[in-house]
Protein backbone atom coordinates (compact mmCIF):
# COMPACT_ATOMS: atom_id res chain seq x y z
CA UNK A 1 0.00 0.00 0.00
CA UNK A 2 1.16 3.30 -0.89
CA UNK A 3 2.23 6.10 1.53
CA UNK A 4 -0.17 8.33 0.87
CA UNK A 5 -3.16 5.21 0.92
CA UNK A 6 -1.92 4.92 4.73
CA UNK A 7 -2.11 8.14 5.34
CA UNK A 8 -5.80 8.52 3.82
CA UNK A 9 -7.15 5.30 6.16
CA UNK A 10 -5.45 6.47 9.21
CA UNK A 11 -7.32 9.32 9.32
CA UNK A 12 -10.22 8.30 8.05
CA UNK A 13 -10.14 5.90 11.02
CA UNK A 14 -9.48 8.83 13.38
CA UNK A 15 -12.50 10.67 11.87
CA UNK A 16 -14.54 7.70 12.86
CA UNK A 17 -12.95 6.43 16.49
CA UNK A 18 -10.71 9.69 17.30
CA UNK A 19 -8.54 7.28 18.55
CA UNK A 20 -6.07 4.63 16.91
CA UNK A 21 -4.23 2.11 18.55
CA UNK A 22 -0.61 1.04 16.53
CA UNK A 23 -0.79 -2.67 17.08
CA UNK A 24 -4.77 -2.23 14.61
CA UNK A 25 -3.15 -0.08 12.16
CA UNK A 26 -0.11 -2.75 11.94
CA UNK A 27 -3.37 -5.61 11.30
CA UNK A 28 -5.10 -3.32 9.30
CA UNK A 29 -2.59 -2.20 6.85
CA UNK A 30 -0.14 -5.22 7.16
CA UNK A 31 2.48 -3.01 8.27
CA UNK A 32 5.32 -3.19 10.80
CA UNK A 33 5.55 -1.53 13.44
CA UNK A 34 7.99 1.23 12.44
CA UNK A 35 6.46 1.85 8.94
CA UNK A 36 3.26 2.81 11.17
CA UNK A 37 5.29 5.02 14.02
CA UNK A 38 6.73 7.18 10.70
CA UNK A 39 3.12 7.60 9.38
CA UNK A 40 1.98 9.11 12.31
CA UNK A 41 5.42 11.23 13.45
CA UNK A 42 4.78 12.77 9.96
CA UNK A 43 0.57 13.07 10.10
CA UNK A 44 1.76 14.74 13.96
CA UNK A 45 3.82 17.19 11.68
CA UNK A 46 1.59 18.14 9.48
CA UNK A 47 -0.93 18.72 12.19
CA UNK A 48 -3.45 15.56 11.83
CA UNK A 49 -2.92 14.06 14.52
CA UNK A 50 -1.44 13.63 18.08
CA UNK A 51 0.74 11.04 19.23
CA UNK A 52 0.06 9.08 22.25
CA UNK A 53 1.35 5.81 23.71
CA UNK A 54 0.08 2.75 21.75
CA UNK A 55 -1.28 4.69 19.03
CA UNK A 56 -2.61 8.14 18.35
CA UNK A 57 -5.59 10.35 18.53
CA UNK A 58 -7.18 12.76 17.07
CA UNK A 59 -6.84 16.86 17.07
CA UNK A 60 -9.10 19.51 16.10
CA UNK A 61 -10.25 23.51 16.75
CA UNK A 62 -12.74 24.90 17.87
CA UNK A 63 -13.77 27.55 15.13
CA UNK A 64 -14.51 31.13 15.97
CA UNK A 65 -18.07 32.59 14.40
CA UNK A 66 -18.58 34.78 11.39
CA UNK A 67 -20.78 37.52 11.04
CA UNK A 68 -23.61 37.08 8.70
CA UNK A 69 -21.62 39.83 6.44
CA UNK A 70 -19.06 37.55 6.41
CA UNK A 71 -21.04 34.77 5.51
CA UNK A 72 -23.19 35.99 3.21
CA UNK A 73 -20.72 36.35 0.39
CA UNK A 74 -18.64 32.72 1.15
CA UNK A 75 -20.01 29.91 -0.95
CA UNK A 76 -23.20 31.07 -2.40
CA UNK A 77 -23.70 28.67 -5.17
CA UNK A 78 -23.07 25.36 -2.87
CA UNK A 79 -25.82 27.40 -0.20
CA UNK A 80 -28.23 28.11 -3.23
CA UNK A 81 -28.36 24.19 -4.24
CA UNK A 82 -29.13 23.42 -0.63
CA UNK A 83 -31.68 26.25 -0.22
CA UNK A 84 -33.71 24.53 -2.99
CA UNK A 85 -33.56 21.21 -2.43
CA UNK A 86 -34.22 21.54 1.57
CA UNK A 87 -37.69 23.91 0.10
CA UNK A 88 -38.40 21.19 -1.89
CA UNK A 89 -39.38 19.48 1.36
CA UNK A 90 -41.51 21.88 2.54
CA UNK A 91 -45.48 20.80 1.72
CA UNK A 92 -48.61 22.46 1.67
CA UNK A 93 -49.87 23.19 5.48
CA UNK A 94 -47.02 22.38 6.90
CA UNK A 95 -46.04 24.57 9.74
CA UNK A 96 -41.67 24.83 9.51
CA UNK A 97 -39.10 26.16 11.68
CA UNK A 98 -36.86 28.09 9.91
CA UNK A 99 -33.26 28.90 11.84
CA UNK A 100 -31.64 32.37 11.14
CA UNK A 101 -28.43 32.07 8.99
CA UNK A 102 -27.86 32.40 5.24
CA UNK A 103 -28.46 29.21 3.74
CA UNK A 104 -32.26 29.09 5.31
CA UNK A 105 -32.10 32.46 3.96
CA UNK A 106 -31.92 31.25 0.56
CA UNK A 107 -34.20 28.82 1.30
CA UNK A 108 -36.97 31.06 1.02
CA UNK A 109 -36.61 32.28 -2.66
CA UNK A 110 -37.68 28.60 -3.43
CA UNK A 111 -40.86 28.63 -1.25
CA UNK A 112 -43.81 27.86 -3.59
CA UNK A 113 -46.41 25.92 -1.36
CA UNK A 114 -49.44 27.24 0.41
CA UNK A 115 -50.88 27.81 3.50
CA UNK A 116 -47.90 27.13 5.54
CA UNK A 117 -46.53 28.66 8.58
CA UNK A 118 -43.20 29.55 9.04
CA UNK A 119 -41.70 30.74 13.14
CA UNK A 120 -38.20 31.99 12.69
CA UNK A 121 -35.70 34.04 14.60
CA UNK A 122 -33.87 35.60 11.83
CA UNK A 123 -34.93 39.51 11.28
CA UNK A 124 -34.19 39.31 7.80
CA UNK A 125 -35.73 35.77 7.11
CA UNK A 126 -39.71 37.40 8.54
CA UNK A 127 -38.66 40.20 6.35
CA UNK A 128 -38.80 38.71 3.26
CA UNK A 129 -41.41 35.99 4.23
CA UNK A 130 -43.75 38.77 4.92
CA UNK A 131 -43.05 39.81 1.31
CA UNK A 132 -43.88 36.79 -0.05
CA UNK A 133 -47.08 37.07 1.56
CA UNK A 134 -45.86 33.64 3.82
CA UNK A 135 -47.66 33.56 7.35
CA UNK A 136 -45.01 34.04 9.86
CA UNK A 137 -44.36 34.43 13.81
CA UNK A 138 -41.01 36.35 14.37
CA UNK A 139 -40.20 35.31 17.85
CA UNK A 140 -39.21 37.45 20.36
CA UNK A 141 -36.00 38.43 22.41
CA UNK A 142 -33.40 40.19 21.92
CA UNK A 143 -30.98 40.94 19.29
CA UNK A 144 -27.72 38.86 18.06
CA UNK A 145 -25.76 41.77 16.25
CA UNK A 146 -23.19 39.52 14.07
CA UNK A 147 -26.21 36.95 12.82
CA UNK A 148 -29.18 39.20 13.37
CA UNK A 149 -30.71 36.79 14.99
CA UNK A 150 -33.37 36.59 18.08
CA UNK A 151 -31.71 35.01 20.82
CA UNK A 152 -31.85 34.61 24.37
CA UNK A 153 -34.58 33.29 27.57
CA UNK A 154 -37.96 34.97 26.06
CA UNK A 155 -36.88 33.35 22.69
CA UNK A 156 -36.60 29.84 24.14
CA UNK A 157 -39.89 30.28 26.59
CA UNK A 158 -41.87 30.93 23.22
CA UNK A 159 -39.99 28.18 21.22
CA UNK A 160 -41.02 26.01 23.44
CA UNK A 161 -45.09 26.26 23.17
CA UNK A 162 -44.74 25.79 19.45
CA UNK A 163 -44.72 22.25 17.55
CA UNK A 164 -43.66 21.96 14.01
CA UNK A 165 -44.04 19.22 11.31
CA UNK A 166 -40.22 20.66 9.97
CA UNK A 167 -37.45 22.70 10.87
CA UNK A 168 -34.50 23.68 8.80
CA UNK A 169 -31.75 24.70 10.62
CA UNK A 170 -27.99 25.87 9.99
CA UNK A 171 -25.41 24.74 11.95
CA UNK A 172 -21.28 26.10 12.03
CA UNK A 173 -20.09 22.57 12.36
CA UNK A 174 -20.44 18.88 11.40
CA UNK A 175 -18.74 15.97 12.78
CA UNK A 176 -19.34 12.04 12.71
CA UNK A 177 -18.76 11.61 16.58
CA UNK A 178 -18.94 15.23 18.34
CA UNK A 179 -22.16 15.56 16.37
CA UNK A 180 -23.96 19.02 15.30
CA UNK A 181 -21.95 22.21 16.90
CA UNK A 182 -22.28 25.76 16.97
CA UNK A 183 -20.07 28.62 19.08
CA UNK A 184 -22.58 30.25 20.75
CA UNK A 185 -24.48 28.74 23.76
CA UNK A 186 -27.58 31.03 22.91
CA UNK A 187 -28.35 30.28 19.22
CA UNK A 188 -27.73 26.32 20.25
CA UNK A 189 -30.44 26.84 22.60
CA UNK A 190 -32.65 27.38 19.97
CA UNK A 191 -31.38 25.17 17.82
CA UNK A 192 -32.47 22.46 20.13
CA UNK A 193 -35.59 23.29 21.08
CA UNK A 194 -36.25 23.45 17.05
CA UNK A 195 -35.31 19.89 16.55
CA UNK A 196 -37.01 18.86 19.42
CA UNK A 197 -39.98 19.86 18.61
CA UNK A 198 -40.19 19.16 14.83
CA UNK A 199 -40.80 15.77 13.18
CA UNK A 200 -38.39 15.73 11.32
CA UNK A 201 -35.72 18.05 11.20
CA UNK A 202 -33.40 18.67 8.69
CA UNK A 203 -29.42 20.44 9.11
CA UNK A 204 -28.53 22.61 6.28
CA UNK A 205 -24.53 22.53 5.99
CA UNK A 206 -22.49 23.07 2.73
CA UNK A 207 -19.38 21.29 2.35
CA UNK A 208 -16.79 23.79 5.09
CA UNK A 209 -18.87 22.61 7.59
CA UNK A 210 -17.89 18.79 7.54
CA UNK A 211 -15.20 17.67 10.36
CA UNK A 212 -15.59 20.84 12.12
CA UNK A 213 -16.25 21.32 16.18
CA UNK A 214 -17.59 24.57 17.94
CA UNK A 215 -18.16 25.17 21.37
CA UNK A 216 -21.77 24.28 22.03
CA UNK A 217 -23.26 20.66 21.09
CA UNK A 218 -26.79 20.82 19.36
CA UNK A 219 -27.47 17.46 18.78
CA UNK A 220 -26.30 14.65 17.34
CA UNK A 221 -25.79 13.52 13.02
CA UNK A 222 -28.22 10.89 13.81
CA UNK A 223 -31.13 13.14 15.09
CA UNK A 224 -31.53 15.06 12.08
CA UNK A 225 -31.71 14.66 8.30
CA UNK A 226 -28.35 16.04 6.79
CA UNK A 227 -28.68 18.36 3.57
CA UNK A 228 -25.16 19.21 2.01
CA UNK A 229 -23.81 19.50 -1.57
CA UNK A 230 -21.89 16.97 -2.90
CA UNK A 231 -18.26 18.49 -2.50
CA UNK A 232 -17.22 16.43 0.57
CA UNK A 233 -14.74 14.09 -0.50
CA UNK A 234 -15.74 11.27 2.31
CA UNK A 235 -18.94 11.39 4.01
CA UNK A 236 -18.92 7.72 4.54
CA UNK A 237 -18.49 8.34 8.37
CA UNK A 238 -21.67 10.15 8.45
CA UNK A 239 -23.72 7.95 5.74
CA UNK A 240 -23.56 4.93 8.62
CA UNK A 241 -25.21 7.15 11.25
CA UNK A 242 -27.91 9.20 9.33
CA UNK A 243 -29.63 10.39 6.03
CA UNK A 244 -27.43 12.69 3.15
CA UNK A 245 -29.32 14.58 1.13
CA UNK A 246 -26.45 16.11 -1.52
CA UNK A 247 -27.85 18.51 -3.61
CA UNK A 248 -26.16 18.93 -7.07
CA UNK A 249 -25.27 22.24 -8.54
Amino acid sequence: MLTEERHTFILNELKQANIVKTQDLMNSLNSSESTIRRDLQHLEEAGELTRIHGGAKRIYQLDSEQSIQEKSIKNNQEKIAIAKLAASFIEDNDVIYLDAGTTTLAMIEFINKWNITVVTNGIVHASLLTDKEINTILIGGKVKPSTKAIVGTPSQNELQKYQFNKSFLGMNGIDATFGCTTPDPEEAALKTIAHQHSATAYVLADYTKWDKVHFVNVCGIEEVMLITDSCHEDLRPYKAKTTIWEANQ
